[in-house]
Parts: structure tokens; C-alpha cells; sequence
């Protein structure tokens, strides 16, 4: 019996890697994430560790994770043998990605050209504006079935985001699995896109992905929904 349970523990454990921004007016969230994380972590049986630039990261390097997290960071300034370590993690199916919020930050920024990698894993989609001054939104789930979204609400409100918006909805490149209803915005705005989808998956590509828009608000992990949802996704992704 003991053996069983060695095994079987051993079998659930696993390895995350944390990419997230060092400083900016998103660090907040990033902090209060690795709180959570490292909470769920010890509950949970698997270990996670934290890099702010792409410097290390080579095939190697990320051949020692079941799980890559894109917390807050952008898709440009990456180191070339990043670049192309992550191309192959993902393509070749070497471990599960999440991204938040940042990660479709896509388009030419601080000096830096489009990773047009990128752009496509995420559905061919351009950032174009956002709302600056915040908004609270009803979240829509769409997929119910999609193991990523299990136990959460078939609506859940989301009180505090930046909602981003692109050049087009990335919907007849991705799986979407929620989108945003913009007619719920308050305070209601002229920044919106129509068909607003915030959480898809990528089915072309080996590796389990998910990208989930909301990622700016701390307070989101007092939200039952928000955090059902990122632990599904550590699971699922991770194939666990």
C-alpha cells in the first residue's frame, strides 16, 4: 500500500515555470499570484519557480517543466534562443502553456518588431486599444465542457479590467471557450470590439494551451470564478 502511494504521489508531482514583469503597474497582480501559487503549490503537490526575463531560457532550460505560465509578460523582448526553446516546447508538445493578459500585447512595441509566432498561437490578432480607465464585465462561458472550465459559473462578473481590444476577433483561429459581454460594461465606453472572446484555447498546436485575458487586477484572486478557473487551467495544461 505504501508503495502505491509513493507512486502515485510521485506520478502527480510536477514542475511549473512563472514568467512575469519585474516592475510596471502590473506587478501587483503578479505578486498576489505568487502567493496563490505557492499556496496551491504545497496543496497541491507540484512545484513552481520564478524567472522576470528570458535570459536562461534555452530548449534545456525548459525541458524541466510540464508547464510554462506567462503571467503579465509581453510576447517581445525575448532573448532569440528563447524564442526559439518556446517555438519547439509548444509545437513539439514538450509541456502546457497559460497565458495571461499581456501575453496578446501583439504589435510593434518599445522598439520591438512582431513575433509573428506568436501572433498566429494567438489567433492572428493585433492589440489595438484598451480601457485605460477600467471597467467591470460580465463574463460569458461558451465551452462548459471544456475540462479548463468546469465548476465555473455559466456568467461570472469580473469587477475590475482593462479590457483589451483587437484588430479582430481571433474566434475562426482559436477554440473559444468564454468571451466578455460588452453590453455589461460599467462604466459603459466607446472602446469595444463586438465579438469580444477572453479565454481560447489554440487546437493546431501539440501543447495544451490557454490563454485567459483577466490578469490585472490583485483582487481577482478574491474572485471564486476567476480562481477555479486558473487552477483548472494549471491541471488540464499540465496534463495532469
Amino acid at each position: 500500500m505504501l508503495t502505491a502511494f509513493i507512486a502515485n504521489a510521485q506520478k502527480k508531482t510536477f514542475k511549473v515555470l512563472a514568467i512575469y514583469e519585474g516592475g510596471g503597474h502590473h506587478v501587483e497582480y503578479s505578486k498576489r499570484a505568487k502567493v496563490w501559487l505557492n499556496s496551491l503549490a504545497v496543496k497541491r503537490g507540484f512545484t513552481v519557480d520564478y524567472i522576470q526575463n528570458t535570459d536562461d531560457i534555452d530548449s534545456a532550460y525548459l525541458s524541466k517543466y510540464q508547464l510554462f505560465i506567462q503571467l503579465d509578460y509581453p510576447p517581445y523582448g525575448w532573448k532569440d534562443k528563447a524564442v526559439t526553446a518556446f517555438e519547439q516546447y509548444i509545437k513539439q508538445g514538450r509541456g502546457g502553456w497559460i497565458g495571461f493578459h499581456h501575453a496578446t500585447l501583439l504589435g510593434e512595441f518599445d522598439g520591438f518588431q512582431m513575433w509573428d509566432w506568436f501572433y498566429h498561437f494567438m489567433g492572428d490578432i493585433r492589440f489595438k486599444n484598451y480601457i485605460e480607465t477600467f471597467a467591470s464585465g460580465e463574463v460569458k462561458v461558451e465551452d462548459q465542457q471544456h475540462p479548463v472550465m468546469k465548476g465555473i459559473p455559466q456568467k461570472f462578473l469580473i469587477k475590475q479590467e482593462e479590457w483589451y481590444t483587437y484588430d479582430k476577433s481571433p474566434r475562426e483561429n482559436v477554440n473559444v471557450l468564454a468571451s466578455v459581454d460588452e453590453k455589461s460594461y460599467k462604466p459603459n465606453g466607446d472602446i469595444k470590439m463586438g465579438d469580444h472572446p477572453v479565454i481560447w484555447t489554440n487546437p493546431k498546436y501539440k501543447a495544451r494551451n490557454v490563454y485567459i485575458f483577466m490578469g490585472h487586477s490583485p483582487n481577482l484572486f478574491d474572485n471564486p470564478a476567476y480562481v477555479r478557473l486558473f487552477t483548472n487551467a494549471i491541471f488540464w495544461a499540465s496534463g495532469r
